[in-house]
């Protein structure tokens, strides 16, 4: 599968899950402090999402033909709300992105598997308090392997 197609099933993928926000299949910048926010916020609130494929590598399975694990970075931005218990929030959303991505391990068929011999699915890698666009927000990094069989063209 070509990486756009890969890219656009893990973006669709997220989209499943209610209440996700605004998902980029990119990660976006501007210029100016408002304009960035606004490529973030759903329903006047800070929550959405970007997806950035971080590194590959390539393993030889036989002639002209060959696995790939592509591995990528999903971040997330919530606006923060103690009063709110927005922390928890945020975990029950991370948890849901998680169940989405284990119920669905090719992607549709888009890959072989969403699971290496080092992690199943979503993994969370990180989970903090950030500045996010001027605004304090959670910030949350997951991450994911996809594994596909690729042929020379």
């Amino acid at each position: 599968m070509s990486l756009a197609t890969i890219r656009a099933a893990i973006v669709a993928k997220l989209n499943t899950v209610s209440g996700i926000g605004v998902v980029h299949d990119y990660e976006r910048y501007a210029s100016q402090a408002a304009d960035f926010r606004t490529l973030y916020l759903t329903g006047g609130q800070i929550l959405g999402w970007h997806v950035r494929r971080v590194s590959v590598s390539s393993k030889f399975i036989a002639y002209g033909e060959w696995e790939e694990t592509n591995s990528w970075e999903i971040r997330g931005y919530a606006g923060l709300n103690d009063a709110d218990a927005s922390e928890i929030a945020m975990d029950n959303l991370v948890e849901a992105i998680r169940a989405a991505f284990r119920a669905d391990d090719d992607l549709g068929g888009v890959v072989d598997s969403c699971t290496t011999p080092d992690a199943a699915g979503i993994q969370l890698t990180s989970s903090v308090p950030v500045m996010f666009a001027g605004v304090l927000c959670h910030g949350v990094l997951l991450s994911l392997r996809t594994v596909s069989t690729a042929t020379a063209a």
